[in-house]
């Protein structure tokens, strides 16, 4: 199976826009190999610690809503 890692980490960023807390921290209960390479791409800071989260970088937070909200927010309907 050839799996499109690209995708799998953007989906796991909008994830975990989903565990948000305290402004910029997420629950790191994802793959490794997806939170290294979020790191390796600037979205997180070193996801290798014993925090049981990750700190999202501000461009990490930013593209993490937008992901979110591409992905798993329904158009709102007009009346």
């Amino acid at each position: 199976m050839d799996i499109d890692t690209a995708a799998v980490d953007d989906a796991v960023l909008a994830l975990l826009y989903l565990t948000l807390h305290d402004y910029n921290r997420a629950w790191k209960s994802f793959d490794w190999d997806v939170m290294n390479r979020l790191h390796e791409r600037g979205m997180i800071d070193d996801p290798v610690n014993k925090a049981k989260s990750v700190v999202l970088t501000d461009q990490g937070l930013r593209e993490s809503g937008r992901l979110f909200r591409q992905h798993f927010v329904r158009a709102s309907r007009k009346e």
